[in-house]
């Protein structure tokens, strides 16, 4: 039997409502005892590091997870991380790249409903978890949620309530889970040996352009930051009224480290299509092409908590790591 150690961190999946609203409340053995028949699956140790809201998940919880799997890996088969589901995409991602070729799996998963509810699907989310984790074909890190096992660089919640939270943006589901069987699609291959990071510099600010924006929104804020990601209109569309265009070419001369993503879902981005675009690329812009924004963040942060100089981090974020570019 596989030896598996669930990693908690809080999310809906252990909360109660306390009076003022849903909190994560249960412990991570109270978690378990919901579904007993997990001691068939897994050997099952429990690290319980932190008891919250995902929505106060940030970086710094990033590392402390990521530190945890390095302390642990060679104690077991596998690793389950349960995560509130609102920001676990940006966990998921941020692991990917603090674990690299990880041929353990470390799966992510949580719930739209409490353990505590009657009609909760966190039963069998956990379940799908374990037996993805225990699986010996299984390895690297995924969100596994609804039946569904997504990789970790192409996850985004796209759903508030539904069951089906997640979707796999621009690369297919890697597989499904039907009454405990895994359906594989396509197993991406491991590079190389696992590398474990430990840094992630999390002054990076993501701008989403709207019509009518204001060049102050980066003009006041530069010194704040060491990176920057747009998030542009279709394939390259960054505004060039309003001296916006200038702003982000002020943020290039100062030495940030900037990247070009899209606001559309699906298909990704082309900054070599349109003037608007292609005008900035001559500054040194760094394109994210079809990573998801999540993706997109987590690897700037990484990129800069760990490059010495600007060409090693246009290296590090152009590397293809656990197929965070499909296409």
């Amino acid at each position: 039997m596989k030896k598996i150690c669930l990693i908690a961190t809080g999310g809906t999946i252990v909360s109660k409502d306390g009076g003022s609203g849903l909190e994560p409340d249960l412990t991570p053995q109270e978690l378990l005892s919901y579904v007993p028949e997990l001691k068939e699956v897994a050997e099952i140790s429990v690290r319980e590091l932190f008891r919250l809201d995902s929505t106060n998940i940030n970086p710094g919880h990033w590392i402390k997870m990521a530190g945890c799997i390095r302390e642990e890996y060679e104690n077991f088969d596998g690793f389950v991380v349960i995560h509130g589901t609102d920001t676990m995409a940006y966990t998921a991602a941020a692991l990917s790249y603090l674990v690299q070729d990880s041929e353990k799996p470390i799966i992510l998963t949580g719930s739209q409903k409490s353990v505590y509810n009657r009609d909760t699907d966190a039963r069998r989310n956990l379940t799908d978890a374990f037996c993805y984790a225990a699986d010996p074909r299984s390895h690297g890190v995924y969100i596994v949620f609804d039946g569904t096992a997504i990789l970790g660089t192409h996850a985004r919640k796209t759903r508030t309530h539904s069951y089906n939270a997640f979707s796999s943006i621009n690369c297919p589901a890697a597989a499904v889970m039907q009454e405990g069987r895994i359906i594989r699609y396509f197993e991406p291959e491991l590079s190389g040996k696992v590398k474990f990071y430990g840094q992630m510099n999390p002054r990076v600010l993501r701008v989403r352009p709207y019509p009518g924006i204001s060049k102050e929104i980066l003009t006041r804020t530069m010194d704040c930051y060491d990176g920057l990601v747009i998030e542009c209109f279709g394939t390259s569309g960054i505004p060039a009224y309003g001296g916006f265009d200038t702003a982000v070419s002020e943020w290039a001369r100062a030495g940030k480290a900037i990247v070009a993503t899209t606001q559309v879902p699906h298909e990704g981005s082309d900054m070599s299509v349109y003037r608007v675009g292609k005008d900035l690329m001559g500054l040194g812009l760094m394109e994210a092409f079809d990573m998801t924004p999540e993706a997109v963040l987590a690897k700037l942060m990484w990129a800069l908590g760990n490059a010495g100089n600007r060409e090693e981090l246009k290296r590090l974020f152009a590397g293809k790591v656990w197929m965070d570019t499909f296409f």
